[in-house]
């Protein structure tokens, strides 16, 4: 790695590290420890079963079938 890049990178680090040091000097006594920082929220819709595909059509587009099911290549370990 290029000294300049070193550098860079002892500086950035130094800094994350002064950082640490500041953060260790607040007071969060009473202060409940979250795994979050920002609000969360559910986003995912309800799961509602739904009628899935007929075999046919599930098999419509498989290049080829193999007893009843997609025929895939090999593989091999």
């Amino acid at each position: 790695m290029p000294a300049d890049e070193l550098e860079k990178f002892e500086d950035q680090f130094n800094q994350i590290l002064n950082y640490a040091e500041i953060l260790k000097q607040v007071d969060t006594t009473g202060i409940e420890p979250s795994p979050y920082v920002l609000p969360t929220s559910n986003v995912f819709r309800e799961d509602v079963p739904q009628e899935g595909l007929s075999h046919e059509d599930a098999m419509k587009n498989a290049p080829e079938e193999h007893d009843g099911g997609f025929k895939v290549p090999r593989v091999i370990e």
